[in-house]
């Protein structure tokens, strides 16, 4: 399991500052990640509702106030480059 998010701040446009419990900070573009997304995502075209992200404090994630959260490993993996491990099957 990855690090959690401690802190985000919305930089501009779809950028985000990324804050996370090991120190790592990244700023991250999601427009590419958001296009052609529809359903809970259709609201975070709106920049101002996405810029109103905050983080769960119990979870260590992204979270609007739709309840669409994003998972904290994906992001750290995102912003490291580092892979996300795989658990192996016994």
């Amino acid at each position: 399991m990855f690090p959690r998010i401690v802190h985000v701040r919305h930089v501009r446009d779809y950028i985000l500052e990324l804050t996370f419990a090991d120190g790592v900070r990244a700023e991250l573009d999601f427009r590419t990640k958001l296009a052609g997304r529809g359903g809970v995502f259709a609201p975070l075209h709106d920049v101002n509702f996405f810029a109103q992200v905050r983080v769960d404090p119990e979870l260590g994630t992204l979270v609007w106030h739709n309840d669409l959260d994003l998972d904290p490993d994906v992001l750290y993996s995102q912003a490291t480059g580092k892979p996300i491990p795989i658990p192996e099957m016994a």
